[in-house]
């Protein structure tokens, strides 16, 4: 889950304080310890020599066990905790205190020097404090100076500096009790700084974008808090009204494209019927031009079999001749009907005997070059074939492939010159599984500007009466029935090279 920028603000900012009151914490904390402890010296010094100097007055005129009892009387819980008396020579001469810090007296200091030195007791550290004692009469004749008063002995105290009898602890929780009321204040003031100034303007600011994802017109910013967010938000409107008025622009382009595509359309129909009316005119001229040849002719001949006067072996004669033309007519109009109605998959053949669903491409092409063997167009012509043995079935019946190959070998035939003719029969298996045919010759080639419209209808390279235009487009009509394709282009030797591509039969490639 993703923090809002209200907590991850908070959190930074706590982080921040963390950072700084902590270090300031100890650092306040440490120099507080330090300032007591010095404090703590500087008072046992004053209250080591204020002893030392009380225990100097009364050793002149009091006995030993009233001194003792003075001892006892200077030792306390905030004042000396060891009380030393030495004699003239340094010796340790009386003590007051409990033995055990009482042990951390001197046995003997120097006569007449005075000393001020920390020490280890075992409660704790300490302060030793050593004051000389210097005899009355000796000040009087000295003219109020030591110098010549005679040393009586001294006095050493032991104060306590241990930081566990400092009171710093109660300032240090002050300390600690203030930072933490001032983080505190701080994390609210900037809790509620940001409400105001930056997240209420941004929650706003949401809110008014959503408005305008839901279908709202116009995005109303808001105009309260931080100048650079009320800068944003007259951004993000006049953005908005942008936004709104190329959505307005393109609304209209898009209108206007879908006029101009209904525009197209419309124009395309026509053009498809103007092409259409094209291909009815050059069915219309073609059928003209070969059906009305046959047909003057077979007028003329039974013209002449009417005006009489022939021989039976001359009207035998022109009944054939009749026949011949007659049958021209009819192959016409059947290759004309094939082309129309091209058969689906696995129909039979025109003839009316029924084939297989599927056909062999071997098969085909040895019943083909059978066929073509002793037509005169192949005299002179060599014919290589070269059939791989994984070619599989295809979903075109036996005779249809035989159609075809026949049209396709024929073609070949015809273009390729009567002496050095050649032409390749090839079947392999293509690269998607179906089969794939090619028939090339070394003949002239296909020009440019026939090549495009080669497989419509009475289109042919052909001189005139010497083809009839449909054989190409009826075997176009074959193998696109069968889900396949047929087209042409430059063989490697010049000629034309026409590649058949047609898909496996189904369950059996």
């Amino acid at each position: 889950m993703r923090l809002g920028i209200r907590l991850q603000l908070l959190l930074a900012l706590g982080a921040l304080l963390v950072l700084a009151f902590v270090p300031l914490f100890f650092a306040v904390a440490s120099l507080t310890q330090a300032t007591m402890g010095g404090v703590r010296a500087s008072s046992a010094r004053a209250i080591g020599r204020a002893i030392a100097g009380h225990v100097a007055a009364a050793r002149a005129s009091r006995s030993a066990p009233d001194l003792s009892q003075l001892l006892e009387a200077q030792l306390g819980p905030d004042g000396a905790s060891a009380i030393g008396v030495y004699d003239a020579a340094g010796a340790l001469a009386d003590r007051a205190g409990e033995p055990e810090i009482a042990a951390a007296l001197p046995a003997s200091v120097e006569a007449g020097a005075e000393v001020l030195r920390a020490v280890r007791t075992a409660r704790g550290g300490a302060i030793l404090v050593v004051v000389p004692e210097h005899a009355r009469e000796g000040a009087a004749r000295g003219g109020g100076g030591r110098e010549g008063a005679a040393l009586a002995g001294s006095v050493a105290v032991l104060v306590p500096t241990d930081p566990s009898t400092v009171p710093a602890a109660p300032l240090v929780r002050i300390v600690a009790l203030y930072t933490g009321v001032v983080a505190l204040g701080l994390l609210v003031f900037a809790y509620i700084a940001m409400t105001r100034l930056v997240v209420r303007p941004i929650d706003a600011l949401s809110r008014a974008a959503g408005r305008v994802a839901g279908g709202a017109r116009d995005l109303e910013a808001p105009q309260a808090g931080a100048r650079e967010l009320a800068e944003l938000g007259a951004s993000l409107a006049h953005m908005t009204s942008r936004l709104r008025a190329d959505e307005e622009s393109l609304r209209a382009k898009i209108a206007e494209v879908e006029r101009y595509a209904a525009d197209l359309k419309s124009a395309q129909e026509r053009l498809v019927r103007s092409e259409r009316l094209a291909s009815v005119g050059r069915l219309a001229a073609g059928l003209a031009h070969e059906i009305g040849n046959p047909i003057a002719a077979i007028l003329g001949l039974q013209e002449l079999l009417l005006a009489g006067g022939l021989t039976p072996a001359e009207e035998r004669d022109f009944v054939e001749r009749m026949k011949r033309e007659t049958e021209r007519i009819h192959k016409i109009l059947r290759d004309l009907l094939d082309f129309a109605r091209p058969a689906a998959p696995g129909a039979g053949d025109p003839g009316g005997a029924g084939d297989a669903p599927s056909g062999s491409v071997a098969d085909a092409l040895e019943d083909v070059l059978s066929l073509v063997a002793p037509q005169k167009e192949f005299r002179g012509v060599e014919l290589a074939r070269d059939v791989a043995p994984d070619v599989p079935p295809v979903p075109l019946s036996h005779g249809r492939l035989v159609q075809v190959l026949l049209n396709l070998l024929l073609n070949a035939a015809d273009a390729v010159p009567r002496a050095g003719g050649r032409v390749w029969v090839r079947a392999s298996r293509g690269a998607d599984g179906g089969a794939r045919i090619e028939v090339e010759d070394n003949g002239p080639g296909i020009a440019e500007a026939v090549r495009e419209t080669l497989f419509e209808p009475f289109i042919t390279t052909k001189e005139v009466g010497e083809g009839t235009g449909l054989g190409l487009a009826v075997c176009r009509g074959l193998v696109e029935a069968a889900g396949g394709s047929i087209g042409v282009d430059r063989g490697d030797g010049g000629g034309a090279r026409f590649v058949v591509r047609l898909p496996a039969a189904e369950g059996r490639g």
